[in-house]
């Protein structure tokens, strides 16, 4: 008996090593592709007051689970990224102020698992939170604290152009955050040289038109749309079909329908909440997307923390609130669609974490698929 024991635990002590080092095999290789699987990367931008370190990359399986890739490069509060026409570079807003009261737009080569540094310019007011880039290359930056745009070019070689010209905001709204312009951010409007700016501070949708020849944002002949006072806009989504405009509200959490009427002049139309019926606690709206197909909207809820989904009437631009979905988390702020429109992916601030969600095409509701850590995640970039 004491013989077969020995041999037991022998056996035991075999099994043992031979599945930790299956388990430790697996872990290494955990972030390779799957057999047959395309690969879907994507870049998540931060904020570095605390573990992280700059911009991150992340895979998305064909299941909808996620894996982290790693640290791409050390940048400080990359708050809000964007890739250029052509996929090499990524240009990032540094959500700092220096000594002369301006925050950086970066810009940066793609190289395998990391990025390059390439070149930094003014962004033209303090703490930019939000940077676009249209397929000629020219980029928007909007400063919150400095409550203005900037417009800047990238040249083909990733150098940046000095600022090139600045679209500054003025007024003023009801509530304690809105004392002053608070761009929150800019648009290049699908098809055209039209640029929409939010701001937050003001209540407004300020148009502009992009100069190329001069290189100027030209305000409109109406150069500004009012939302509700106190709405505090924050972000928007186009239509597919170009008709109509979303904006997100952050600070009374609805979503406001615009369009253009006979004359080309934008009007406010209907305005719902994002939120469900007596939930009375403090929130924040801080993201909207529109699925590929037009039907859906989802936008994110920082407080009751979760993704309201909404069905648009094809006929009139109308939202109907159909649901919400949990993000797993505290604090999504910045969220995205996968490029198939398969997945939702929301980065949740707070709780240090993306969590990955299943789109159903034919009703837009979100089922949960996976968790992955992340440190500080504020905006995800396909």
């Amino acid at each position: 008996m004491i013989r077969n024991n020995k041999i037991m635990t022998k056996a035991n002590q075999t099994i043992c090593v031979v599945s930790l080092l299956l388990l430790f095999g697996c872990s290494n290789h955990k972030n390779e592709l799957r057999p047959n699987e395309k690969k879907k990367t994507f870049y998540v931008g931060t904020y570095t007051d605390g573990n992280s370190q700059g911009i991150y990359k992340y895979i998305l399986h064909d299941d909808g689970t996620l894996d982290k890739v790693g640290l791409m490069v050390k940048t400080e509060n990359p708050s809000f990224i964007a890739k250029s026409a052509d996929g090499n570079f990524i240009i990032a807003v540094n959500e700092i102020s220096n000594k002369d009261n301006v925050g950086i737009v970066s810009s940066f080569s793609i190289e395998g698992d990391s990025l390059v540094l390439i070149d930094q310019s003014s962004s033209g007011g303090a703490h930019p939170c939000f940077v676009t880039i249209n397929p000629d290359g020219y980029i928007l930056a909007a400063n919150y604290t400095g409550g203005n745009v900037g417009l800047l070019r990238l040249e083909e070689t990733g150098k940046l152009s000095n600022l090139l010209d600045i679209q500054q905001h003025t007024g003023s709204s009801i509530t304690n955050r809105q004392q002053g312009p608070h761009a929150h951010s800019a648009w290049f409007s699908p098809g055209n040289n039209a640029v929409i700016s939010v701001d937050l501070g003001t209540d407004e949708l300020w148009f502009s038109t992009l100069d190329t020849l001069h290189q100027k944002l030209i305000p409109s002949k109406i150069k500004t749309l009012h939302m509700t006072p106190g709405a505090g806009p924050r972000h928007l989504a186009f239509h597919p079909d170009k008709k109509w405009i979303y904006v997100l509200n952050e600070l009374d959490g609805t979503i406001t329908l615009v369009k253009q009427n006979k004359d080309g002049i934008f009007e406010k139309k209907s305005s719902i909440s994002s939120l469900p019926d007596g939930f009375k606690e403090p929130n924040n709206n801080a993201d909207i997307h529109i699925s590929a197909d037009g039907k859906f909207i989802y936008a994110s809820n920082r407080g009751h923390n979760s993704i309201a989904i909404l069905e648009v009437d094809k006929n009139n631009g109308v939202l109907k609130l159909i649901g919400h979905e949990s993000t797993h988390g505290d604090g999504p702020r910045n969220f995205a669609l996968s490029p198939d429109n398969n997945y939702l992916i929301v980065a949740n601030q707070h709780s240090n974490n993306l969590v990955s969600f299943k789109i159903d095409r034919n009703t837009g509701k979100l089922t949960f698929v996976g968790a992955v850590e992340a440190p500080t995640p504020v905006c995800i970039l396909f």
